[in-house]
């Protein structure tokens, strides 16, 4: 190889060898920022769940009154729709913030109805208000569970109609969410009376929802939806057609 050639060779091993100090500085800056991030982000997860943790269930701001619950409400925090005798008891914990919960209802929402209708499911709705963080500022999810809470006190027969409206406009997470005119023309749409709608701003069970959502999470519910069916959480696909049903059907049916 005449020095010539060795020259190129030698420029050639140089520029790889700067190639690769090169990346192997890229990415020790990238592990760096990333482990910075990672770092913020499970000091941030932490501060958030000592947080909760640290709350006592069922604190409510001052002055509130908790035990003014909807008179359909159980002590566990659930709305009852549906007869109260029925085969199948059908739990849902929900915001109507939820993106997922969204999903669930558009998917379950019909033949959960048709179920309840029928006489074979009674359906405990929990509207929980933790997602009022992600309404920019417009406590949305307190807002419709208030709604929701005032229907079951005082319309329980149009109840079922104006939860399936609030997720069939259900508003996007992060913005304000629905306004109160917006609520209460759902309400009126679903055959809720003036007279009811208009005690909505009332916010009469905002203490009782902010209760029960502490509550919910206080007992080990973890996220939206969680779903059970007669006590026992429901692991299938919440975001398909079908599969809640046939498990709703299957334990009406009882051990075959």
């Amino acid at each position: 190889m005449g020095k010539q050639s060795r020259d190129r060779a030698r420029a050639l091993r140089e520029a790889q060898a700067a190639i690769a100090a090169q990346r192997g500085r890229r990415r020790r800056w990238a592990y760096s920022v990333g482990g910075v991030v990672i770092a913020a982000l499970v000091v941030a997860i932490a501060v958030a769940v000592v947080d909760a943790m640290g709350r006592e269930p069922g604190r409510v701001a001052a002055g509130a009154d908790a035990s003014q619950r909807p008179s359909s409400a159980t002590a566990a925090g659930s709305l009852t729709i549906g007869d109260p005798m029925a085969e199948v008891e059908l739990e849902v914990f929900l915001d109507y913030m939820c993106p997922f919960c969204g999903r669930f209802e558009r998917a379950n929402g019909d033949d959960v109805a048709r179920l309840v209708a029928q006489g074979t499911v009674r359906l405990q709705l929990y509207p929980l208000s933790f997602l009022d963080e992600a309404s920019a500022g417009g406590e949305y999810s307190t807002r419709a569970a208030n709604a929701v809470a005032t229907v079951a006190d005082r319309a329980p027969d149009q109840l079922l109609a104006f939860h399936q409206a609030l997720f069939e406009q259900q508003p996007a997470e992060g913005t304000e969410g629905l306004s109160d005119d917006a609520i209460a023309t759902l309400a009126r749409d679903a055959g809720v009376p003036d007279a009811v709608v208009a005690t909505f701003d009332d916010r009469r069970f905002e203490s009782w929802i902010a209760a029960a959502t502490e509550q919910a999470f206080a007992s080990g519910i973890s996220g939206t939806p969680t779903v059970r069916i007669d006590g026992t959480t429901f692991t299938g696909d919440l975001y398909t057609a079908g599969p809640l049903t046939r498990a709703l059907t299957a334990a009406a049916a009882g051990p075959q």
